[in-house]
């Protein structure tokens, strides 16, 4: 059995391995090859998956300065997976590449079963493309429960496999016991993103020391890229003093009293994780402009989103000031309602998600759209 896998950034390179051991241990080991893109972990388990998880991008800008490379890569693949003629072809979230990609092999007339897993966020954006999607894709494997019936409505076959987090975070859970002093901050994993949010955090963090001397604060880099850039950033700030760790996002998330997170995968970590937030974002303008006009939801944290509500306070793009982030900051760390309310909402979010086993189970559904 060959299967063509194509996950285009870090989280998806860690879903594609996920699916890829499960498929292995499905098929008996030797049952099965894979092919694609991907990033170092889905190359550890084959070879022939190429890594190019170190071009994804984020906004607008990024994508068209890098539109010329992008071409290549999908017409290389396009080639590639019709000369391969794979049993499959596995698209793993970026849908920007995905989807555009999805079309071409069907209208090109591939033989191959075309399978979405971490079905995109259409839903948030243009729900006219679910349609069209239907169309085109063979299987939508879904993370978020309320995503099934929405893909069913158009006649594609969906299956809530559960969302992969629970799996990865549920061993590092309950490892460090929470320090009431403690601040987290967490600005994002690309250069970008820090470079916009981190400086609204330290000045917030700077704020809430002048009025609690008492607090520490600490944040987690993804890479040293990022904690050499945090360092260049901390230089501009004479106070307070912010520790910076390698790493250790996971264990800061269950440390903190408190965090300010950037928009992102992040935010239901730290939901899992039950550690009090605020939400911050900021983009390029012209990023935020496209967007507004495109996201048709009243939030942009998924936590929110899944919540049906505010449930953590979102400070973004303008609003996202030191002075209403700080003030956040310390209700969550001073005022016990407001904080036991957000905890006991964070909690049932969590529990919506169902079960662990995501992998599995979207291996499972892989074999057997495979059979049918």
């Amino acid at each position: 059995m060959k299967l063509y896998l194509i996950a285009g950034e870090a989280s998806g390179d860690t879903r594609g391995a996920e699916v890829m051991r499960s498929l292995l241990e499905l098929a008996g080991g030797n049952g099965v090859q894979f092919y694609g893109a991907g990033g170092p972990q889905m190359r550890a388990l084959a070879p022939a998956i190429q890594d190019w998880s170190g071009e994804a991008v984020v906004g607008l800008w990024d994508v068209l300065k890098k539109y010329g490379y992008f071409r290549r890569q999908f017409y290389a693949m396009l080639a590639e997976i019709e000369a391969l003629r794979p049993d499959a072809v596995i698209f793993i979230d970026y849908p920007g590449f995905n989807l555009r990609l999805a079309r071409a092999l069907r209208k090109a007339g591939t033989t191959s079963r075309l399978i979405y897993y971490i079905s995109p966020q259409v839903w948030a954006w243009n729900r006219r493309r679910i349609p069209m999607m239907a169309k085109t894709l063979d299987l939508m494997l879904c993370i978020f429960p309320f995503e099934k019936a929405l893909y069913e409505e158009s006649g594609l076959p969906t299956v809530f496999v559960g969302h992969p987090m629970l799996d990865s975070l549920a061993p590092k859970k309950g490892r460090v016991p929470r320090e009431q002093n403690l601040v987290g901050l967490f600005p994002g994993s690309r250069t970008k993103e820090v470079s916009r949010i981190f400086p609204v955090m330290v000045e917030a963090a700077a704020l809430l020391h002048r009025q609690r001397p008492d607090l520490r604060f600490e944040t987690a880099a993804a890479s040293e890229r990022v904690a050499a850039l945090m360092r260049e950033i901390l230089q501009r700030y004479p106070e307070p003093a912010i520790t910076i760790r390698s790493g250790g996002s996971h264990e800061l998330m269950q440390q903190a009293a408190a965090g300010m997170v950037a928009s992102g995968t992040a935010t239901m970590e730290a939901a899992f994780f039950e550690m009090p937030f605020t939400i911050l974002y900021r983009v390029a303008p012209l990023t935020w402009e496209v967007g507004k006009r495109l996201v048709k939801v009243p939030f942009l944290g998924m936590v929110n989103i899944l919540a049906g509500r505010e449930l953590v306070k979102e400070f973004l793009q303008k609003d996202a000031q030191p002075p209403e982030v700080a003030r956040e900051v310390r209700a969550l760390l001073e005022d016990a309602p407001k904080r036991e309310a957000q905890l006991e909402g964070l909690r049932e979010v969590i529990r919506g998600l169902g079960e662990g086993g995501a992998g599995m189970r979207a291996a499972e559904a892989i074999m057997a759209a495979l059979k049918r």
